[in-house]
């Protein structure tokens, strides 16, 4: 086997992804898998930026482990990156000497190991989005698959539209036949001799964490700052201390920091009213403006959604938790807003009982399953006939989805542009050796029951 390494140094948190794949592999095949994964513990990499070294030094445990997970013999030979997303991108904006200084600090850790290290980059929102559609339709062999007989084979069936919502940042990508009206959302893939148009788009901002900045800051704005306010996406029974620091401390919402000085604490008590919060997670989209025939939000084209598609990341994550919590599955639009109301009505000692071990994110599932619900629909356009075409999924086989995998494939060009030969493979061989042994097996077994026959037949008389 063959290995390659993926640090995936996301807004909230760095996974590390260890890929294998047969060493006499051809270069196109569909049979790169996940070996092993590891979480790093603490934040991501961008939280470091007043101490770089550090974020470092947080990677030192997984790459321990794949010193462990990775035969000795193959460590010089296996290539290890490390692509950072929109925490970094929001750092860049921010501070490019201190976003500077975290990848450096980052690439000389990284270079310490004895694994062939090709660089530690800031991915862009588009090549997040596209990597991520990569690997979901990789792994689902709708690019080429293995034939019966050991021959690649290009499937007659669609790609599917890929959807990521990580921590600062979310992205809709899909392969579309419509005219993509703004340029800076196309692209064009050659892979296996296949050409692909595929409209992709990355919202900063609109991840995870930042949604939930953006939302406290508009409730503070709107309780204009008192010492105490509501929270009607928190759960009745909840309430916390927060500093003005820790909404403001983003590019996100630094244009929106009052006057007041950033260590005045407030105290936020939740009220869990579900249509209150619809109302104030809808103000942080912009739906009206639009200088194309169709947008999603923010004035961004948008072509209608088309086929399936499969959501993951923090998609699945919600999903996943609020049909546990709900005790109902989410097929259509009104199954995500019945199940978004339901948890924002439900009490913190309620959510506590049902899941003690997500206490940290608890509190917050109501607002992040309403903007996903307000996402999905209103924003991207999925309706009662579009959305039941939405797989929410963490991974296809054992293999977890999102841009690692793809990253890796394209630059360690394991997916040619050009259609593989039509020679058959290796396999094949083995394939003529089992039919030519089952033809000479089937024949021998018919001679013996003839003979046999003729045998008893011949006592008989």
């Amino acid at each position: 086997l063959q290995y390659g390494i993926v640090l995936d140094a996301g807004s909230s948190h760095t996974a590390m992804f260890i890929y294998k794949w047969p060493a006499d592999k051809e270069n196109d095949t569909g049979v790169v898998s996940e070996h092993s994964m590891c979480d790093v513990e603490g934040p991501g990499i961008s939280s470091y930026s007043s101490n770089p070294l550090a974020a470092g030094t947080s990677l030192v445990p997984c790459l321990n482990q794949a010193l462990r997970d990775v035969p000795k013999e193959k460590h010089a030979g296996t290539p290890l990156y490390l692509g950072a997303t929109a925490g970094m991108r929001l750092l860049n904006i921010t501070n490019v000497q201190a976003s500077d200084a975290v990848l450096s600090a980052v690439a000389a850790m990284l270079k310490s190991y004895p694994f062939d290290f090709r660089g530690a980059k800031i991915l862009s929102g588009e090549e997040e989005g596209v990597f991520g559609w990569v690997t979901a339709n990789y792994l689902l062999e709708n690019f080429i698959k293995r034939g019966w007989l050991g021959e690649w084979i290009q499937p007659q069936k669609k790609t599917l539209g890929a959807m990521d919502f990580g921590g600062a940042s979310t992205q809709i990508t899909f392969e579309t036949r419509d005219t993509i009206e703004d340029p800076r959302n196309e692209v064009m893939l050659k892979l296996y001799g296949q050409v692909y148009k595929v409209y992709t788009h990355s919202f900063l901002c609109y991840g995870r964490d930042q949604v939930l900045k953006r939302l406290l800051s508009k409730l503070l704005q709107a309780a204009s700052y008192q010492a105490t306010i509501t929270h009607p996406c928190w759960p009745t029974g909840y309430h916390k201390s927060l500093s003005l620091s820790s909404v403001y401390d983003s590019p996100c919402t630094e244009k929106e920091r009052p006057s007041l000085a950033l260590n005045t604490t407030v105290t936020v008590v939740g009220t869990g009213n579900g249509s209150l919060c619809a109302l104030h997670v809808s103000k942080l989209f912009d739906f009206t403006t639009c200088s194309f025939s169709h947008c999603s939000f923010d004035g961004i084209f948008q072509p209608e959604v088309s086929g399936n598609f499969i959501a993951f990341s923090a998609f699945f994550y919600t999903v996943d938790f609020i049909q546990a919590v709900t005790g109902t599955p989410v097929h259509l639009p009104s199954d995500l807003k019945d199940a978004a109301e339901t948890v924002c009505a439900t009490s913190w000692s309620e959510l506590l009982q049902k899941a003690p071990k997500l206490e940290k994110r608890l509190p917050d599932y109501c607002a992040v399953s309403t903007f996903i619900y307000l996402l999905t629909t209103k924003g991207y356009n999925f309706n009662n006939h579009s959305f039941p075409n939405i797989a929410f999924q963490k991974k296809a086989g054992e293999t977890s989805i999102g841009w690692a995998l793809g990253y890796m494939l394209n630059l360690t060009n394991m997916i040619p542009a050009e259609k593989p030969s039509s020679h058959k493979s290796m396999l094949y061989n083995y394939w003529v050796i089992l039919i030519l042994l089952f033809v000479v097996t089937t024949l021998m077994s018919l001679v013996t029951a003839v003979c046999l026959l003729r045998h008893s037949k011949s006592l008989t008389i």
